[in-house]
């Protein structure tokens, strides 16, 4: 017995020189500053354009760039990568406005002040959110699972325009970026996983094809994480509760918290 404990300390040494971080991570969660409509909640959104906003995103960039990361990845497609970049070396020369998206706003800002030439993509869009099929479902076959997303629903939007009304941009990101905010966006796919019968999986299928699609885009993340370098990476909301997740999990990639970098002082 004391031979094979021995033996499994010597394996389990091993094993963790393998599982040696490798690489940082760093993950901003956010709402869509221009709000395209495409999320089921739809609402009202902070004007990040205010001198006060503008000024506070100058800050925060800073404090992003002082991580020092050697890539920024941003949730845009592939076909975009040239468009993007493109337009950052446009914002390079002093050439172009940023439009109000986080990806501007944020994304370009951080990785000029790093000192990067081009910024990265992570979006992944082949895999798709089935929840046409699911919604279609429930409205045919479950009036009551039904009834309880539309007020899921109503609550939500009704709580995010009462918070986008109320809260400064660094109280929204601080909130954006919280364990309980995760655990309510997470919690609306298990709430619908139930869905459907002995013959099919429509609610579960709905949200493993959510699960599916964000696991491509880590994977964009791993594979610059992995060449040893420091990331930063800004997405949803809704994609970061499930990407903390499994960066959590990831033994050869650190986290570093954005909230330590969202600064609510003016």
């Amino acid at each position: 017995m004391k031979k094979f404990l021995t033996l499994w300390l010597v394996v389990f040494t091993i094993a963790g020189s393998y599982a040696k971080e490798s690489g940082q991570i760093m993950l901003l969660g956010t709402f869509h500053f221009n709000n395209p409509g495409l999320d089921v909640v739809k609402s009202d959104v902070l004007d990040v354009t205010t001198k006060e906003n503008q000024a506070y995103l100058v800050s925060f960039s800073k404090r992003v760039a002082a991580y020092d990361p050697q890539v920024v990845m941003l949730e845009f497609e592939p076909k975009d990568h040239v468009t993007m970049n493109q337009e950052y070396q446009q914002y390079l020369a002093g050439d172009f406005e940023l439009p109000v998206n986080e990806m501007y706003q944020i994304g370009f800002r951080v990785a000029k002040l790093a000192g990067l030439k081009e910024v990265h993509g992570f979006d992944e869009r082949e895999i798709g959110w089935q929840g046409s099929e699911l919604f279609d479902y429930i409205k045919q076959n479950d009036s009551k699972l039904n009834a309880q997303v539309e007020e899921k629903i109503r609550w939500h939007t009704e709580r995010t325009n009462h918070d986008q009304s109320n809260m400064t941009l660094a109280e929204l990101l601080h909130q954006h970026n919280s364990d309980d905010a995760d655990l309510v966006n997470k919690g609306f796919y298990l709430m619908t996983n139930a869905a459907g019968d002995e013959n099919n999986f429509v609610g579960a299928d709905a949200a493993a094809s959510w699960w599916h699609r964000n696991f491509r885009m880590y994977a964009k993340l791993q594979r610059q994480a992995l060449k040893n370098k420091r990331v930063f990476a800004i997405a949803g909301q809704g994609h970061t509760a499930i990407l903390k997740d499994l960066l959590k999990a990831d033994e050869n990639i650190s986290s570093v918290d954005i909230n330590s970098y969202i600064s609510t002082k003016k």
